[in-house]
């Protein structure tokens, strides 16, 4: 490998601001910030505003909307009056 041409690999603190949760990860992410993570120790955090613990897919509380309710939905919005 050539040096000096490949970005620095750290661990880093990925904090989710809506559910103030945060996973420790690898990566190559540049932050400015730093923050204290469950092992006592301090690494550079970088704030996201969804995650696995968040987003209504993984959560299970998003809407699920069937085939025939969109077709409903498509043929009240733009039948003709």
């Amino acid at each position: 490998m050539k040096k000096d041409i490949h970005p620095d690999y750290k661990p880093v603190i990925f904090h989710d601001v809506t559910c103030n949760k945060s996973f420790l990860l690898s990566s190559t992410v540049k932050t400015t910030e730093t923050m204290t993570y469950e092992d006592g120790k301090e690494y550079p955090v970088y704030k996201v505003e969804t995650s696995s613990e968040s987003h209504p897919f993984y959560t299970g509380k998003g809407r699920i909307e069937t085939k025939e309710g969109r077709v409903a939905k498509f043929k009240k919005k733009y039948s003709k009056k």
